[in-house]
């Protein structure tokens, strides 16, 4: 048998022997590298930094392929994008090949192929959530060819820090990512808390982030946060075990559908009077990362303490001044009193709605709106 027999004896084999190989765990990417040959290759672009978008709005995630040498057939070209939610774990978002398209879980409806024109892979994203930040993969396969390229889904928003009522260090990760999603949030990114530490933010507990750090930020080195002569910084427990170490949460939230608002009442309010008076006025009480929120984005500025729906007695300062609780803007918390003090007002939230009665997701959905910051290069 000459040579080109035995590598045709050869690639059967493997042929055959691939075929029964077990399937891959759920959720996980299978890396296969293909050999290039004299059919070429299809090259994969996206952008080289992040795209900037905000909770409720439109996003387009750009990823364009070509081939070398040119040669393409649309109907052979498969598209498939996919978010990486954590090392080698990947969640489908949409996939198209020719004209067949699909979107998978949260993404239907919401998902489509921009398709402006030949060698456009790029998808646009409406009704954005908190949950779709993070990193996506752009894959183009044809025939045995293939390439992928990256790209960054960034969202306007604002971290704050939280504890519950129970008290400082008592939550897990799993707790951490409860209370966070119970106040209109999710738990924070590293380069969103670097961000925020960067605008200022000063916190001298640390807390749960979306990957298992456990960090804190400090602008103002001093001895009871890790002493005085340390420099500024985000400080940095590690990776920590997500079952049994507790600590407070750094949480994440972005554009608001609606209205926070202090609600005007002649007298104050118990908790449970609090709920009721919103309610009345066809709102709920107002979550922390509300907010938070409208502090933020909305630049609420009230000097006056109210409820809101975790029990916790705050309120939003744009623009300090005196008996306004301290020298820096930020949200004021006054802790966790009992809930039958009449003691304080409301903070209430009143969702978008259309002259039907329907929720508004956002003025900024009915467009898209891309923004592309670079960051500096990446390898495509």
């Amino acid at each position: 048998m000459g040579w080109v027999g035995v590598a045709w004896l050869a690639a059967l084999l493997f042929l055959s022997a691939s075929s029964h190989l077990p399937d891959t765990d759920k959720g996980r990417k299978e890396v296969v590298h293909v050999l290039e040959d004299e059919s070429g290759a299809v090259i994969v672009q996206t952008a080289p930094g992040k795209v900037l978008t905000h909770r409720g709005g439109s996003i387009t995630l750009p990823c364009r392929y070509h081939h070398e040498p040119e040669h393409t057939d649309p109907a052979r070209t498969r598209v498939k994008w996919t978010k990486v939610t954590d090392a080698l774990v990947f969640e489908d978002v949409f996939v198209s090949l020719g004209r067949q398209q699909r979107a998978f879980g949260t993404y239907r409806g919401r998902v489509s192929l921009q398709g402006a024109g030949p060698g456009d892979a790029s998808v646009e994203i409406h009704n954005v959530t908190l949950q779709d930040y993070g990193r996506y993969e752009c894959e183009v396969t044809d025939d045995m060819e293939d390439d992928t390229g990256f790209v960054n889904l960034d969202l306007e928003g604002v971290v704050f820090p939280y504890h519950p009522r129970l008290g400082r260090y008592k939550l897990n990760f799993h707790e951490a990512e409860e209370v966070c999603a119970a106040q209109d949030a999710i738990l924070a990114s590293y380069p969103q808390l670097h961000a925020a530490w960067l605008d200022g933010l000063d916190w001298c507990n640390a807390g749960w982030l979306e990957d298992g750090t456990v960090q804190y930020p400090i602008s103002r080195p001093r001895d009871e946060c890790g002493r005085k002569g340390t420099p500024a910084g985000v400080r940095n427990y590690g990776y920590r075990h997500k079952d049994s170490e507790r600590y407070d949460a750094f949480c994440f939230t972005s554009n608001l559908n609606g209205e926070v608002y202090f609600l005007k009442t002649y007298k104050k309010l118990a908790y449970g009077d609090a709920v009721k008076a919103c309610e009345r006025d066809g709102s709920t009480v107002a979550r922390v990362g509300q907010l938070y929120a409208a502090w933020k984005l909305q630049l609420l500025d009230r000097c006056q303490a109210g409820w809101l729906e975790d029990g916790s007695i705050r309120y939003p300062i744009v623009n300090p001044r005196a008996r306004c609780g301290g020298p820096e803007p930020g949200v004021r918390m006054l802790g966790f009193p009992d809930r039958k003090f009449r003691l304080y007002g409301v903070y209430c939230y009143r969702k978008n709605q259309d002259a039907g009665g329907n929720e508004i997701i956002s003025n900024a959905s009915a467009k898209t709106r891309s923004q592309v910051t670079s960051t500096g290069p990446t390898n495509i």
